[in-house]
């Protein structure tokens, strides 16, 4: 495709409005998208809101750390100031080697303020990064590869199809496996494979019963998905269930955690890939992560809740570990926090340490999105759960969706950003060490083209 074919592709009106519009160039500075949703008519404003750059636990991976370049390659939503309600989609990486970051590149400007459209990345094996944009339940979702290995200076734009939600994974030899979801009856789950990245199978549906949102995660050459259920007539505010199910052949099969091979796409509530009925317990079910332990067996990280309001109504919300054993699922509780979507992420260490980094801790606006981040580590399989650090404290704002990088670096272990979840406010983005002994915030404002994140002290 030519240039100007590209930017009149990219250039496309939605039916709510929106404008793509494609922007390569650099940004000044490091600054998120703030963001609400249904808004509740009380002291708590917001189902949810406040800073989202790196929002939402079902937009996977955001980082990815590339050993070949020694950098952590990271996409968020971006702001173009305080006065725009603008989204835009953002790349960059920080370098291990010299401890600076580059100036963001701005990819695509979107003329919506919606944290859904918050991009994925992943990296091929030659080095290209891969940058997925995703539309909300609509057909302009982009795809764009980086112009030079190992750099977010310039992106081209590759595909243009439909897909929410994208959570990309680049298999070396077999190519990319896009898990995600479509607006087909409810948010449906999709998967569809490609050698290149640019000719893309069918999309085939994997399950579609009312409704679900997902994550995922790559082991080796399997994947396997964590998925809840969206009662007909109920909504999103009614997610329920926990399942899960996996796929040892790029997509084409589907088992679950016992290997029972299931017939795709699922399409009934009582199934062979659940994993707890909560809607028997009176529960929702909100999915924070999927990892892997060291025999490959899954473990699903969640927060179960009695109701979907903000606020103490609904009193404290428990995050739970869901483990395969290899032969049932082990569900245990790691804490508690004070709302639905206060979003961490679970890694798994080659020692066996289970480490969860979540906004665990109330922050300045208790019972808001986020809080005060924690680390909670476990050496017993989430049998018993320890305090290891705090690695935020006195906060002006609070800290939310912290993300685990593919190959997390020790010194770029994961990433979040903050915000304000009861006003509009700036949104700024950080990364702490493995320990959490060392936290940064990149760069509201550069003068340079390269800059050192500021060192904050927990």
């Amino acid at each position: 495709m030519s240039p100007a074919l590209l930017a009149a592709v990219a250039l496309l009106a939605t039916s709510e409005g929106s404008v793509n519009t494609p922007q390569q160039r650099k940004e000044d500075g490091y600054r998120g998208i703030w963001y609400s949703n249904q808004k509740s008519g009380d002291a708590y404003g917001w189902k949810y809101s406040g800073g989202m750059a790196v929002f939402c636990a079902k937009h996977l991976p955001m980082a990815v750390y590339a050993p070949k370049a020694r950098k952590t390659f990271f996409v968020y939503g971006g702001s173009p100031g305080p006065d725009s309600p603008d989204l835009l989609i953002m790349a960059s990486c920080y370098d291990h080697r010299t401890g600076k970051v580059p100036r963001p590149t701005v990819i695509l400007r979107s003329s919506t303020g919606d944290a859904h459209r918050n991009p994925t990345l992943t990296i091929d094996e030659k080095g290209y990064v891969w940058v997925f944009a995703p539309s909300h339940g609509r057909t302009d979702a982009f795809i764009f590869r980086s112009t030079v290995p190992y750099s977010t200076d310039a992106f081209e734009q590759v595909l243009q199809k439909e897909f929410s939600y994208p959570q990309p994974f680049h298999y070396p030899r077999l190519g990319f496996m896009l898990l995600f979801t479509k607006y087909t009856a409810g948010r449906e789950l999709y998967v569809s494979t490609s050698p290149d990245g640019i000719t893309w199978s069918e999309d085939r549906k994997i399950a579609g019963f009312g409704g679900h949102y997902q994550v995922s995660w790559a082991w080796k050459t399997k994947r396997g998905t964590a998925f809840d259920w969206h009662p007909p007539g109920t909504g999103v505010n009614a997610r329920t269930n926990l399942y899960y199910m996996e796929s040892k052949d790029f997509g084409k099969t589907w088992t679950n955690a016992a290997g029972k091979p299931l017939k795709t796409p699922l399409d009934s509530v009582a199934n062979d890939a659940m994993v707890h009925d909560y809607q028997a317990d009176k529960r929702l079910v909100y999915v924070k992560d999927l990892n892997f332990d060291g025999e490959g067996h899954p473990v699903i990280l969640c927060i179960v809740s009695r109701g979907y309001e903000s606020g103490p109504k609904n009193g404290l919300r428990f995050w739970t570990t869901a483990r395969w054993t290899g032969s049932e699922w082990d569900i245990r509780t790691v804490t508690t926090s004070d709302h639905n979507y206060d979003t961490g992420s679970l890694w798994i260490e080659e020692d066996g340490t289970w480490r969860v980094i979540a906004p665990t801790e109330p922050g300045p606006q208790p019972w808001g999105c986020g809080g005060e981040i924690v680390m909670w580590t476990s050496t017993d399989q989430g049998k018993i759960w320890a305090k290891a650090r705090q690695a935020t404290h006195s906060s002006r704002l609070n800290h939310n969706n912290s993300r685990r990088p593919v190959n997390a670096h020790p010194d770029f272990y994961t990433i979040w950003c903050d915000g304000n979840p009861f006003e509009v406010s700036e949104c700024r983005l950080y990364f702490s060490n493995k320990s959490g002994d060392k936290v940064w915030m990149l760069p509201e404002k550069m003068t340079g083209e390269f800059e050192r994140p500021a060192a904050i002290s927990p």
